[in-house]
């Protein structure tokens, strides 16, 4: 693009584009090859030469401050990711959320809602201990509620299992023919419970120990959260955008598992029947059987 205007007019425009700080990126144009100046006796010839450059400058810096990658993939990030981070994200009230999100939760990370009314992520060191945490506590809860309803659904399909029901499994290790995996006394056949406590914690103690150091035999390197590598053996994660699109699901995910989880205890403490058994009753009765109805179990009758 070519624009003529006055050498004095001009000569201001330049030293004001070069000095250009974008207020919410921090960039300047200054070491930007952007511009092609050309004067004659009464015209001043401003060339934009580069304009990637600028867009660069202007969007680029900023999307991919507001998606780390980790060093993964080598593609741009695009404005689809950025409904899930940084100050435009959506936010836990909605359109009513303006000056009700503290300062500290600026979008960075996955899953940034804004919400932390007690102001438990108020300190950095602490905010970043939670959000490993929680992290690490939504895919065991994926993989534990994956783990409750299974059994029963492969039972209920003619599946044969000693025990479906996922908190009376573990007491089939004391039976007279133990623990039998898929009641199959080939694949696992468990029948103490001290040498199955010594391998879980053996085993369970190393890979945490691997992953918080981000570090393993022949492995080194690799981010304690995402360590990717040979943990991502699809390449999911070399695209940076679909790399935040996916955290984002992961920890949505993982926060509606431990809901789940936190569900299934529930319904065991109170009706002693699994998850599945339990929907399959409230189907058939949904006015007579719902959370409701077993509340007032315990209410006080006068």
């Amino acid at each position: 693009m070519r624009i003529l205007i006055s050498s004095a007019a001009g000569a201001r425009l330049v030293r004001r584009i070069r000095s250009y700080k974008h207020t919410s990126l921090g960039t300047t144009l200054s070491s930007c090859p952007v511009l092609s100046v050309a004067f004659s006796s009464q015209t001043f010839q401003l060339d934009i030469m580069a304009a990637s450059c600028m867009t660069k400058a202007f969007l680029g810096s900023s999307l991919a401050k507001a998606v780390p990658t980790q060093g993964k993939g080598n593609k741009q990030v695009t404005r689809a990711s950025i409904e899930f981070y940084g100050p435009d994200r959506a936010k836990f009230l909605g359109p009513f959320s303006e000056g009700v999100t503290p300062d500290y939760l600026s979008g960075e990370f996955a899953g940034d809602y804004g919400w932390d009314t007690a102001g438990l992520s108020a300190d950095p060191q602490t905010f970043s201990r939670y959000r490993e945490i929680e992290v690490i506590h939504a895919r065991w809860a994926m993989l534990g509620a994956l783990g409750c309803i299974t059994p029963e659904l492969l039972a209920g399909n003619g599946v044969s299992f000693q025990e479906p029901v996922w908190f009376k499994a573990g007491a089939q290790i004391f039976d007279k023919d133990g623990l039998n995996y898929l009641g199959n006394s080939s694949l696992v056949h468990a029948q103490s419970i001290i040498a199955t406590l010594a391998v879980q914690v053996i085993l369970m103690g190393a890979a945490e120990s691997y992953r918080a150091n981000g570090e393993a035999p022949g492995v080194e390197g690799l981010d304690s959260l995402y360590p990717g590598g040979p943990f991502d053996p699809l390449n999911l994660a070399d695209d940076p955008d679909s790399f935040a699109e996916l955290r984002v699901k992961e920890i949505k995910n993982g926060r509606l598992a431990m809901f789940s989880m936190f569900g299934f205890f529930v319904q065991a403490i109170v009706t002693g029947k699994g998850p599945i058994e339990n929907l399959q009753d409230h189907l058939s009765d949904p006015a007579a059987i719902n959370a409701f109805n077993f509340a007032t179990k315990f209410t006080p009758s006068g």
